[in-house]
C-alpha cells in the first residue's frame, strides 16, 4: 500500500482538498494517509463498495473498542446510543423506529413552512450593505426547520446551534483536548435539555417528531429515554450541520459557475432543480470522510486487513473520480448525476437526506428568485474543519 503525507489542517489543503484526492487515487485503490494513520479509499467504485460491504461497520468489533478518556465520557454517554454508531439488530431497530416517525409524507408537508422561513429570512437581509449569507440565511433555515419538526422551541435556535457545533467538532481529525472538553460539556447540557423536554412531551403529547418517536413501537419495544435523547440530538445535529454547508456551497457554486445569473435561475426551475441539487452535492459535498471498522480478517481492493483495523471512505474524492464522471472537476448543472456519495450509502445512508434535499431545493430557488442580483463581495473561504466541508463566511450584497 502506497503512502501519502498531507496535514488535513494545512490551509492550502482546507481550501482545495481535491488536488490531494487526485494524488491519492493515483496511488491505487487504497492508499495509506500517514497524517491520519488511516488506509483510505478514494475511488467512486471503492467508496460505494465500502459503504455497502458488511465486512465493515461503524461499531468497533468486540475487544477493539477504544478506551474513552474521562474528559470525553459525557460525549460518549450520548454517542453510544446513536444509531449512526451502531450495527446489527440494535441499529435496525432504532432506524426502523425513527423512520416510522420521520416519514416522507411528514417531510413533504414541511415544504410550505420551509418556503415561509426562507422568505422571512430574506426579508431581514440588509439592503445597502454586505452581509454574511451563512448567518443570515443558510444557518437559520435548517435549525428552524428541524426545531419545528422535532417540536423544540425555535427561540432555542442559537443555543441548539452552539451545542451542536461543539459536539460535531470532536469528529474533526486531530482535534485537541480543548475541543473534546467543549464537546463533552455541550453533550451534557444538550442531553439534560432533551431529557426535560422529552419528559414534558410524555405528559403533554403534540403533533411533533419527539411525540411520534415516544409513541413509535416495534414488536412491543419502544425507544428508551437514553435512545430518545441520542436520537433527538443526532437529528438536530445532522439535521442542520450538512444542510447549512450545502446551502452555502450551493450559492457559492452557482454564482461562481453560472454567467449570467439568469442561467442559475433557469436551472432552479421545478423541472430541473433536482438535477442541479444533485450536481451541487456531487461537485462540493458537505462531508468528505466516513470511517469504518473492519469486522473480520479480509481482503478488500487487493489489500489485506485484520479485524479491528479501520478504513476511511473519502466521499468528496469519490464524487470527483475521473473513472466515474465525465470532467468531474467541472460543475455542470445539466449533468445527469448518478448516485453520488454525499449522504453516504448502505444501511447508514442518511435518514435526513430527503429533508436536506427539500431544504436545498426550496432555499436556493427562493433565494435566486427574490435576489436576482445577488453577488459575492469577498472570495469565500472554507472553514478549518476539512471533512465537515463548509464555508467560513459567505459575504454578499443584493
Amino acid at each position: 500500500m502506497k503512502t501519502l503525507s498531507q496535514n488535513p489542517k494545512n490551509p492550502a489543503f482546507v481550501q482545495n482538498p481535491y488536488e490531494t484526492y487526485d494524488k491519492l487515487r493515483a496511488l491505487g485503490p487504497i492508499a495509506y494517509w500517514q497524517d491520519l494513520d488511516l488506509a483510505v479509499v478514494s475511488s467512486y467504485d471503492g467508496v460505494q463498495m465500502g459503504l455497502k460491504d458488511r465486512r465493515f461497520g461503524r461499531e468497533a468489533p468486540v475487544g477493539f473498542k477504544p478506551v474513552v478518556p474521562d474528559h470525553l465520557r459525557p460525549f460518549y454517554d450520548v454517542d453510544d446510543h446513536s444509531m449512526l454508531e451502531l450495527e446489527g439488530d440494535r441499529h435496525r431497530r432504532l432506524r426502523s423506529l425513527v423512520l416510522r416517525a420521520f416519514t416522507s409524507r411528514r417531510i413533504k408537508e414541511l415544504a410550505p413552512e420551509i418556503t415561509e422561513i426562507c422568505h422571512a429570512q430574506i426579508d431581514a437581509f440588509p439592503k445597502d450593505a454586505p452581509f454574511d449569507l451563512l448567518t443570515a440565511y443558510a444557518t437559520p433555515i435548517p435549525i428552524r426547520v428541524i426545531s419545528r419538526l422535532l417540536g423544540v422551541p425555535e427561540d432555542m435556535g442559537d443555543q441548539l446551534l452552539a451545542w451542536s457545533n461543539a459536539m460535531v467538532a470532536v469528529y474533526t481529525p486531530l482535534c485537541d483536548i480543548q475541543t473534546q472538553t467543549k464537546a463533552a460539556t455541550a453533550a451534557t447540557e444538550f442531553a439534560d435539555f432533551m431529557r426535560s423536554y422529552i419528559d414534558k412531551r410524555r405528559l403533554s403529547p403534540a403533533d411533533d417528531l419527539i411525540t411520534h418517536l415516544i409513541a413509535a413501537e416495534e414488536d412491543g419495544e419502544k425507544l428508551s429515554t437514553p435512545e430518545l435523547i441520542s436520537t433527538c440530538i443526532l437529528l438536530l445535529n445532522a439535521g442542520h450541520e450538512a444542510t447549512v454547508h450545502s446551502i452555502g456551497l450551493g450559492v457559492k457554486t452557482l454564482i461562481e459557475h453560472q454567467t449570467p445569473l439568469e442561467t442559475a435561475q433557469d436551472r432552479l426551475r421545478d423541472d430541473t432543480v433536482d438535477g442541479t441539487i444533485e450536481e451541487i452535492l456531487r461537485y462540493d459535498p458537505p462531508l468528505h470522510l466516513f470511517q469504518r471498522w473492519v469486522n473480520e480478517d479480509t481482503t478488500f481492493l487487493g489489500h489485506d486487513f485484520k479485524r479491528g483495523d479501520k478504513i476511511g471512505l473519502l466521499l468528496g474524492a469519490a464524487n470527483r473520480d475521473h473513472d466515474a464522471w465525465d470532467r468531474p472537476d467541472r460543475f455542470d448543472s445539466t449533468r445527469r448525476v448518478k448516485q453520488n456519495t454525499a449522504f453516504g450509502g448502505g444501511i447508514h445512508f442518511c435518514v435526513g437526506a430527503p429533508l436536506a434535499r427539500l431544504e436545498m431545493k426550496i432555499a436556493l430557488s427562493v433565494l435566486f428568485d427574490r435576489c436576482p442580483d445577488l453577488a459575492l463581495t469577498e472570495q469565500p473561504l472554507y472553514a478549518d474543519t476539512w471533512h465537515f466541508h463548509g464555508l467560513k463566511t459567505l459575504m454578499m450584497c443584493r
